[in-house]
């Protein structure tokens, strides 16, 4: 996600938040992926009958894992990736500031 928000903001020239936002919906695919892992761990973590008690702890890591580590994934990158561009901005204009000063005396 990162990768591709960084080609279309340096080739296209688009703001991180646009670029960022492209990129989240190109790699919605691996969404799916996951999602369908998430499903075929439930069996295992809503199952019941003989042995259930021993598979259940495994399909609830399984099914809760993924999940959780799938919104993680999906409300933090871009955030981060905000975070990241908004801090740089802010040293790049200190740097800035600092050659005009230098530059004057």
């Amino acid at each position: 996600m990162i990768d591709f928000a960084l080609a279309v903001e340096r080739q296209e020239g688009k703001s991180p938040v646009v670029a960022i936002y492209q990129a989240c919906l190109l790699r919605f695919r691996p969404i799916m992926t996951t999602l369908a892992a998430a499903l075929g761990g439930l069996p295992l973590a809503l199952g019941s009958g003989t042995g259930a008690e021993l598979r259940r702890p495994l399909g609830i890591s399984i099914v809760g894992g993924l999940i959780v580590s799938q919104m993680l994934t999906l409300f933090t990158t871009p955030v981060v990736y905000l975070w990241f561009d908004r801090l740089a901005r802010q040293f790049s204009g200190r740097r800035a500031s600092r050659r005009i000063v230098r530059s004057t005396t």
